[in-house]
């Protein structure tokens, strides 16, 4: 399976897709210029070897060209982003990662994108791609120390239950990550939103947080979502 990794080069989308490599994905790392992607996957490898074989660079169209595409552009272009590349995204998973957020002096505040979400924004910029959210509270630092585990629960929700079992059990090959299903794809404005209260944490007690939820048995998949 290959995993591309639309905006690939930034922080988050980079760490990403060095994760997603370190447990076995084929990833690609895509940027609007390959040769930034290029300098992204270099740096990774310089600093993983291990990756070398695994993660891969192109432009965004080279990543949407994948099995699983991921959407790690800033929020306010990632819709768009989505749409310039429907057609290679036509059918596939496309996961929005994005969070619309603004600083109001030392606070960190939720925006409420067009149709409530940018994941909901992406699934109707893309209505034949199925759209799941995830990734949204992992730290990006963290996420990129592919040598560590990082002990946080994944939120995931979307409207096709396969697809989120598709990105549940990628969640499940990261060490530390337990994926949880959480409904349809309008619960992606709670979820992206929450993403504010969690960097505020960050900001007042001087560290970098994750979310894990209590009373949900280990593997939350032999439990139905709606017992």
């Amino acid at each position: 399976m290959r995993i591309g990794v639309i905006g690939g080069s930034g922080p988050a989308g980079s760490s990403l897709a060095a994760r997603l490599a370190s447990v076995g994905y084929e990833s690609v790392i895509g940027s609007r210029s390959k040769y930034r992607a290029m300098e992204s996957r270099d740096a990774l490898v310089e600093q993983y070897p291990e990756l070398d074989d695994l993660l891969g660079y192109g432009d965004n169209a080279s990543a949407a060209d994948c099995d699983i595409v991921v959407i790690a552009t800033p929020w306010d272009s990632a819709a768009t982003m989505a749409q310039g590349h429907a057609r290679y995204l036509r059918g596939k998973i496309v996961v929005s990662m994005a969070n619309a957020l603004v600083r109001v002096g030392k606070e960190f505040q939720p925006l409420v994108p067009p149709r409530g979400s940018v994941a909901a924004h992406v699934q109707a910029a893309v209505p034949k791609s199925r759209v799941v959210a995830a990734f949204h509270h992992l730290p990006a630092t963290e996420l990129g120390q592919i040598g560590e585990p990082i002990e946080s629960d994944v939120l995931i929700c979307g409207d096709d239950a396969d697809a989120v079992a598709a990105i549940s059990e990628i969640v499940t090959k990261i060490p530390g990550c337990r994926p949880l299903d959480a409904g349809e794809l309008s619960n992606a404005t709670a979820i992206e939103a929450f993403t504010a209260v969690l960097l505020q944490l960050n900001v007042r007690y001087k560290t970098r947080v994750a979310p894990q939820l209590w009373g949900i048995k280990s593997d939350p998949r032999t439990v139905a979502p709606d017992a």
